[in-house]
Protein backbone atom coordinates (compact mmCIF):
# COMPACT_ATOMS: atom_id res chain seq x y z
CA UNK A 1 0.00 0.00 0.00
CA UNK A 2 1.05 3.44 -0.78
CA UNK A 3 2.19 5.56 2.14
CA UNK A 4 -0.43 8.65 2.95
CA UNK A 5 -0.14 11.82 0.70
CA UNK A 6 0.70 14.87 3.47
CA UNK A 7 -1.52 17.30 4.16
CA UNK A 8 -1.01 20.60 3.63
CA UNK A 9 0.42 22.95 6.15
CA UNK A 10 -1.41 26.67 6.46
CA UNK A 11 0.44 29.70 8.76
CA UNK A 12 -2.18 32.09 9.78
CA UNK A 13 -0.60 35.34 11.88
CA UNK A 14 -2.61 37.69 13.61
CA UNK A 15 -0.98 40.48 15.54
CA UNK A 16 -1.47 40.71 19.61
CA UNK A 17 -4.38 43.70 19.41
CA UNK A 18 -6.48 42.13 16.59
CA UNK A 19 -6.01 38.93 17.74
CA UNK A 20 -7.48 39.76 21.02
CA UNK A 21 -10.56 41.54 19.52
CA UNK A 22 -11.43 38.38 17.63
CA UNK A 23 -11.54 36.45 21.16
CA UNK A 24 -12.94 39.48 22.68
CA UNK A 25 -16.22 39.56 20.37
CA UNK A 26 -16.47 35.43 19.75
CA UNK A 27 -19.74 36.06 18.08
CA UNK A 28 -19.53 38.79 15.37
CA UNK A 29 -18.95 38.32 11.66
CA UNK A 30 -16.60 40.74 11.13
CA UNK A 31 -12.98 39.52 10.35
CA UNK A 32 -9.98 40.96 11.62
CA UNK A 33 -6.77 41.05 9.49
CA UNK A 34 -3.98 38.47 9.33
CA UNK A 35 -1.55 36.67 6.95
CA UNK A 36 -2.24 33.26 5.74
CA UNK A 37 1.23 31.36 4.84
CA UNK A 38 0.74 28.79 2.49
CA UNK A 39 4.06 26.63 0.44
CA UNK A 40 6.09 29.59 1.10
CA UNK A 41 3.52 32.18 -0.57
CA UNK A 42 2.01 34.91 1.66
CA UNK A 43 -1.57 36.20 1.50
CA UNK A 44 -3.51 39.29 3.34
CA UNK A 45 -6.68 37.73 4.67
CA UNK A 46 -9.38 38.37 7.18
CA UNK A 47 -10.35 36.57 9.28
CA UNK A 48 -13.28 35.50 11.70
CA UNK A 49 -15.08 32.58 13.70
CA UNK A 50 -17.90 31.24 11.98
CA UNK A 51 -20.21 28.60 12.98
CA UNK A 52 -22.81 28.67 16.30
CA UNK A 53 -22.02 25.94 18.66
CA UNK A 54 -18.38 25.22 17.57
CA UNK A 55 -18.01 29.36 18.54
CA UNK A 56 -18.64 27.72 22.39
CA UNK A 57 -16.16 24.58 21.98
CA UNK A 58 -12.42 24.88 22.55
CA UNK A 59 -11.42 24.43 19.16
CA UNK A 60 -13.21 26.33 16.87
CA UNK A 61 -14.09 27.03 13.12
CA UNK A 62 -12.98 29.96 11.16
CA UNK A 63 -13.55 31.72 7.56
CA UNK A 64 -11.45 33.26 5.62
CA UNK A 65 -11.53 36.20 3.21
CA UNK A 66 -8.71 36.81 1.08
CA UNK A 67 -7.79 40.04 -0.15
CA UNK A 68 -4.62 40.32 -1.41
CA UNK A 69 -3.46 38.82 -3.85
CA UNK A 70 -7.76 38.53 -4.91
CA UNK A 71 -7.69 34.59 -4.96
CA UNK A 72 -6.42 32.00 -3.21
CA UNK A 73 -5.99 28.83 -5.50
CA UNK A 74 -8.90 30.04 -7.53
CA UNK A 75 -11.34 31.17 -4.73
CA UNK A 76 -11.39 34.19 -2.83
CA UNK A 77 -13.48 32.80 0.62
CA UNK A 78 -12.41 29.39 2.50
CA UNK A 79 -14.03 28.03 5.51
CA UNK A 80 -11.93 26.09 8.20
CA UNK A 81 -14.30 23.30 9.98
CA UNK A 82 -12.52 22.22 13.59
CA UNK A 83 -14.93 18.80 13.04
CA UNK A 84 -14.13 19.06 16.67
CA UNK A 85 -17.37 17.11 17.68
CA UNK A 86 -16.64 14.21 15.08
CA UNK A 87 -14.35 11.40 16.75
CA UNK A 88 -13.08 10.43 12.98
CA UNK A 89 -12.43 13.91 11.40
CA UNK A 90 -13.83 12.73 8.36
CA UNK A 91 -17.91 12.71 8.19
CA UNK A 92 -17.35 16.39 6.42
CA UNK A 93 -15.19 15.10 3.76
CA UNK A 94 -16.56 11.51 3.33
CA UNK A 95 -20.01 13.36 2.80
CA UNK A 96 -19.27 15.77 0.36
CA UNK A 97 -17.28 13.18 -1.28
CA UNK A 98 -20.66 10.87 -1.38
CA UNK A 99 -22.49 13.81 -2.89
CA UNK A 100 -20.32 14.55 -5.95
CA UNK A 101 -19.88 10.57 -6.55
CA UNK A 102 -23.93 10.04 -6.62
CA UNK A 103 -24.26 13.15 -8.95
CA UNK A 104 -25.31 16.24 -6.69
CA UNK A 105 -23.30 19.68 -5.94
CA UNK A 106 -21.00 20.04 -3.46
CA UNK A 107 -18.15 21.70 -1.75
CA UNK A 108 -14.56 20.78 -2.28
CA UNK A 109 -12.96 19.77 0.38
CA UNK A 110 -9.86 18.83 2.14
CA UNK A 111 -7.87 18.49 4.90
CA UNK A 112 -4.85 20.80 6.10
CA UNK A 113 -2.83 21.31 9.11
CA UNK A 114 -3.14 24.78 10.94
CA UNK A 115 -0.43 26.62 12.33
CA UNK A 116 -1.90 29.59 14.66
CA UNK A 117 0.78 32.40 15.06
CA UNK A 118 3.66 29.59 15.15
CA UNK A 119 1.84 27.22 17.52
CA UNK A 120 -0.18 24.24 16.14
CA UNK A 121 -3.81 24.32 16.14
CA UNK A 122 -4.67 21.05 14.68
CA UNK A 123 -6.39 19.25 11.81
CA UNK A 124 -8.74 21.52 10.20
CA UNK A 125 -11.09 20.90 7.01
CA UNK A 126 -10.91 23.37 4.20
CA UNK A 127 -14.13 23.82 2.70
CA UNK A 128 -15.07 25.85 -0.19
CA UNK A 129 -17.50 28.86 -0.53
CA UNK A 130 -20.31 28.03 -2.36
CA UNK A 131 -20.40 31.40 -4.23
CA UNK A 132 -20.05 32.47 -7.96
CA UNK A 133 -16.33 31.12 -8.37
CA UNK A 134 -17.74 27.62 -7.41
CA UNK A 135 -20.53 27.81 -10.07
CA UNK A 136 -17.63 29.13 -12.71
CA UNK A 137 -14.94 26.64 -11.48
CA UNK A 138 -17.56 23.87 -12.51
CA UNK A 139 -18.70 26.05 -15.72
CA UNK A 140 -22.15 26.43 -14.67
CA UNK A 141 -24.19 29.21 -15.50
CA UNK A 142 -24.03 32.45 -13.30
CA UNK A 143 -27.19 32.72 -11.02
CA UNK A 144 -28.67 33.37 -7.30
CA UNK A 145 -27.15 31.26 -3.98
CA UNK A 146 -29.18 31.58 -1.03
CA UNK A 147 -27.75 30.27 2.09
CA UNK A 148 -30.42 28.58 4.82
CA UNK A 149 -28.41 30.14 7.74
CA UNK A 150 -30.88 28.64 10.39
CA UNK A 151 -34.13 26.45 10.73
CA UNK A 152 -36.34 28.32 9.22
CA UNK A 153 -35.39 27.13 5.79
CA UNK A 154 -37.93 24.61 5.89
CA UNK A 155 -39.88 25.11 2.89
CA UNK A 156 -42.98 26.09 4.97
CA UNK A 157 -45.08 28.95 6.11
CA UNK A 158 -44.30 27.68 9.77
CA UNK A 159 -41.63 28.02 11.91
CA UNK A 160 -40.41 24.77 13.45
CA UNK A 161 -41.74 25.87 16.81
CA UNK A 162 -44.95 26.20 15.16
CA UNK A 163 -45.35 30.02 14.95
CA UNK A 164 -45.66 31.84 11.39
CA UNK A 165 -42.78 33.11 9.83
CA UNK A 166 -42.61 37.05 9.94
CA UNK A 167 -41.70 36.66 5.54
CA UNK A 168 -41.22 34.28 3.53
CA UNK A 169 -37.79 34.51 2.71
CA UNK A 170 -36.98 33.26 6.58
CA UNK A 171 -34.55 31.66 7.27
CA UNK A 172 -32.17 32.56 4.15
CA UNK A 173 -29.09 35.09 3.41
CA UNK A 174 -28.28 36.04 0.08
CA UNK A 175 -24.70 35.02 -1.04
CA UNK A 176 -24.89 35.63 -4.96
CA UNK A 177 -27.25 38.33 -6.25
CA UNK A 178 -29.11 41.34 -5.03
CA UNK A 179 -31.74 42.54 -2.45
CA UNK A 180 -34.70 42.36 -5.18
CA UNK A 181 -33.53 38.43 -5.99
CA UNK A 182 -34.90 37.66 -2.60
CA UNK A 183 -38.33 37.56 -4.47
CA UNK A 184 -37.11 34.17 -6.43
CA UNK A 185 -37.35 32.61 -2.40
CA UNK A 186 -40.20 33.94 -1.45
CA UNK A 187 -42.02 32.56 -5.03
CA UNK A 188 -40.76 29.45 -4.20
CA UNK A 189 -41.85 29.20 -0.96
CA UNK A 190 -45.53 30.64 -1.49
CA UNK A 191 -45.97 28.09 -4.41
CA UNK A 192 -44.85 25.05 -2.53
CA UNK A 193 -47.29 25.49 0.34
CA UNK A 194 -50.39 26.81 -1.99
CA UNK A 195 -50.24 25.45 -5.13
CA UNK A 196 -52.87 22.80 -5.12
CA UNK A 197 -52.46 19.49 -5.42
CA UNK A 198 -53.76 18.66 -9.26
CA UNK A 199 -51.04 21.56 -10.29
CA UNK A 200 -48.18 20.84 -8.09
CA UNK A 201 -46.02 18.59 -10.06
CA UNK A 202 -46.37 20.77 -13.03
CA UNK A 203 -45.81 24.11 -11.13
CA UNK A 204 -43.30 22.99 -9.17
CA UNK A 205 -41.64 21.30 -11.84
CA UNK A 206 -41.13 25.15 -13.30
CA UNK A 207 -39.03 25.63 -10.34
CA UNK A 208 -36.73 23.50 -9.36
CA UNK A 209 -35.00 20.54 -10.71
CA UNK A 210 -36.49 18.20 -9.46
CA UNK A 211 -34.33 15.17 -10.46
CA UNK A 212 -31.52 16.73 -8.72
CA UNK A 213 -33.46 17.37 -5.59
CA UNK A 214 -34.32 13.90 -5.68
CA UNK A 215 -30.61 13.03 -5.68
CA UNK A 216 -29.85 15.17 -3.12
CA UNK A 217 -32.67 13.85 -0.79
CA UNK A 218 -31.35 10.04 -1.20
CA UNK A 219 -27.72 12.00 0.10
CA UNK A 220 -28.91 13.84 3.04
CA UNK A 221 -31.61 10.19 3.72
CA UNK A 222 -28.14 7.70 3.64
CA UNK A 223 -25.98 10.14 5.54
CA UNK A 224 -28.40 10.35 7.55
CA UNK A 225 -28.20 14.73 8.65
CA UNK A 226 -31.15 15.21 10.39
CA UNK A 227 -30.78 19.28 10.47
CA UNK A 228 -29.86 18.61 6.66
CA UNK A 229 -33.72 18.66 5.79
CA UNK A 230 -34.11 22.88 6.60
CA UNK A 231 -30.78 24.05 7.00
CA UNK A 232 -26.85 23.11 6.55
CA UNK A 233 -27.99 23.93 2.54
CA UNK A 234 -27.67 26.29 -0.20
CA UNK A 235 -29.95 26.70 -3.38
CA UNK A 236 -28.40 28.01 -6.43
CA UNK A 237 -30.62 29.12 -9.10
CA UNK A 238 -29.75 28.96 -12.64
CA UNK A 239 -29.83 32.07 -14.23
CA UNK A 240 -30.45 30.20 -17.53
CA UNK A 241 -32.88 27.62 -16.55
CA UNK A 242 -34.52 29.40 -13.80
CA UNK A 243 -34.42 26.44 -11.60
CA UNK A 244 -33.19 25.92 -8.18
CA UNK A 245 -30.94 23.41 -7.38
CA UNK A 246 -29.33 22.21 -3.58
CA UNK A 247 -26.28 21.64 -2.18
CA UNK A 248 -25.41 20.16 0.91
CA UNK A 249 -23.48 22.50 3.65
CA UNK A 250 -21.91 21.78 7.63
CA UNK A 251 -21.84 17.49 7.31
CA UNK A 252 -20.05 16.96 10.57
CA UNK A 253 -23.19 15.55 11.94
CA UNK A 254 -23.91 12.28 9.75
CA UNK A 255 -22.96 8.85 9.52
CA UNK A 256 -23.91 7.86 13.17
CA UNK A 257 -23.15 11.02 15.00
CA UNK A 258 -25.08 13.98 16.28
CA UNK A 259 -23.99 17.39 16.31
CA UNK A 260 -22.76 16.75 20.26
CA UNK A 261 -20.96 13.93 18.54
CA UNK A 262 -23.30 11.40 20.41
CA UNK A 263 -25.11 8.26 18.62
CA UNK A 264 -28.12 9.00 16.55
CA UNK A 265 -29.38 5.44 15.65
CA UNK A 266 -29.08 3.79 11.91
CA UNK A 267 -33.01 4.51 11.74
CA UNK A 268 -33.43 7.85 13.14
CA UNK A 269 -34.35 9.51 9.86
CA UNK A 270 -37.39 8.20 8.03
CA UNK A 271 -36.44 7.22 4.51
CA UNK A 272 -38.20 9.91 2.60
CA UNK A 273 -36.85 12.48 5.31
CA UNK A 274 -38.70 15.62 6.57
CA UNK A 275 -39.93 18.98 5.32
CA UNK A 276 -42.82 21.00 3.61
CA UNK A 277 -41.29 20.37 0.15
CA UNK A 278 -40.36 16.83 0.48
CA UNK A 279 -43.86 15.81 1.64
CA UNK A 280 -45.52 17.63 -1.81
CA UNK A 281 -42.96 15.75 -3.84
CA UNK A 282 -43.73 12.48 -2.38
CA UNK A 283 -47.43 12.69 -2.86
CA UNK A 284 -46.68 13.20 -6.53
CA UNK A 285 -46.65 9.24 -7.08
CA UNK A 286 -44.81 10.12 -10.08
CA UNK A 287 -42.05 11.57 -7.78
CA UNK A 288 -42.15 9.13 -5.66
CA UNK A 289 -41.27 6.50 -7.87
CA UNK A 290 -38.22 8.28 -9.15
CA UNK A 291 -36.74 8.81 -5.25
CA UNK A 292 -37.09 5.10 -4.86
CA UNK A 293 -35.74 4.24 -8.22
CA UNK A 294 -32.55 6.51 -7.43
CA UNK A 295 -32.67 5.43 -3.66
CA UNK A 296 -32.31 1.77 -5.24
CA UNK A 297 -29.80 2.09 -7.16
CA UNK A 298 -27.44 4.19 -5.30
CA UNK A 299 -27.79 1.63 -2.27
CA UNK A 300 -27.04 -1.05 -4.60
CA UNK A 301 -23.63 0.58 -5.82
CA UNK A 302 -22.57 3.23 -3.88
CA UNK A 303 -24.40 3.18 -0.12
CA UNK A 304 -22.44 0.07 1.06
CA UNK A 305 -19.74 -0.47 3.00
CA UNK A 306 -17.98 -2.48 0.45
CA UNK A 307 -17.68 0.51 -1.97
CA UNK A 308 -17.12 3.32 1.00
CA UNK A 309 -14.93 1.30 3.50
CA UNK A 310 -11.93 1.52 1.36
CA UNK A 311 -11.90 5.56 0.82
CA UNK A 312 -13.00 5.87 4.67
CA UNK A 313 -10.19 4.16 5.24
CA UNK A 314 -7.85 6.14 3.23
CA UNK A 315 -9.44 9.47 4.46
CA UNK A 316 -8.03 8.00 8.24
CA UNK A 317 -4.97 6.79 7.71
CA UNK A 318 -4.20 9.95 5.52
CA UNK A 319 -4.81 12.56 8.69
CA UNK A 320 -3.59 10.49 11.70
CA UNK A 321 -0.30 11.65 11.70
CA UNK A 322 -1.56 14.80 12.06
CA UNK A 323 -4.13 14.13 14.67
CA UNK A 324 -1.63 12.66 16.69
CA UNK A 325 0.08 16.44 16.62
CA UNK A 326 -3.62 18.14 16.90
CA UNK A 327 -3.42 19.60 20.67
CA UNK A 328 -7.47 19.38 20.51
CA UNK A 329 -7.48 15.01 19.59
CA UNK A 330 -4.09 13.48 20.00
CA UNK A 331 -5.16 12.09 23.78
CA UNK A 332 -8.24 10.43 22.46
CA UNK A 333 -6.12 8.86 19.13
CA UNK A 334 -7.98 5.52 20.47
CA UNK A 335 -11.45 7.04 19.58
CA UNK A 336 -10.30 8.48 16.43
CA UNK A 337 -8.90 4.58 15.69
CA UNK A 338 -11.97 2.91 16.37
CA UNK A 339 -14.11 5.14 14.36
CA UNK A 340 -13.95 3.61 11.34
CA UNK A 341 -15.95 0.90 12.37
CA UNK A 342 -18.66 2.66 13.46
CA UNK A 343 -19.01 4.50 10.70
CA UNK A 344 -19.11 1.22 8.64
CA UNK A 345 -21.61 -0.58 10.95
CA UNK A 346 -23.52 2.66 10.44
CA UNK A 347 -23.45 1.80 6.77
CA UNK A 348 -24.05 -1.99 6.81
CA UNK A 349 -27.35 -0.78 9.51
CA UNK A 350 -29.10 2.26 7.33
CA UNK A 351 -28.80 0.35 4.45
CA UNK A 352 -30.39 -2.51 5.43
CA UNK A 353 -33.23 -0.24 7.30
CA UNK A 354 -33.28 1.97 4.04
CA UNK A 355 -34.00 -1.16 1.91
CA UNK A 356 -36.38 -2.36 4.49
CA UNK A 357 -38.39 0.53 3.88
CA UNK A 358 -38.02 0.98 0.19
CA UNK A 359 -41.97 -0.84 0.18
CA UNK A 360 -43.42 2.59 1.66
CA UNK A 361 -42.23 4.32 -1.66
CA UNK A 362 -44.65 2.71 -3.71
Amino acid sequence: MDSPREIPTYQIFINKNEYQTLRDHMWSEESVSAKLKVNQKQYAVGIAYRGYHIRKLKKKSFRLTIQSPKLFMGAREYHLNAEYSDPSMIRSKLSFDFFKDIGNLAPSAEHILLKLNGSIAGVYLQLESVDDLFLTSRGLQAGHIFYASNDDANFSLITPENTIKQSLEAGYSLKIGFKEDYKYIRELIYKINTVARSDFKNEISKLIDVNKFLIWLVGVVCTQNYDGFIQNYALYRSGASGLFEIIPWDYDATWGRDIYGQTMEHDYVPIQGYNTLISRLMDVPEFRLMYKSLLETILEIKFNANYLEPHILSLQSRIRPYILLDPYKSKDISSFDMESEFIIQFINNRRAYLKDHLVALN
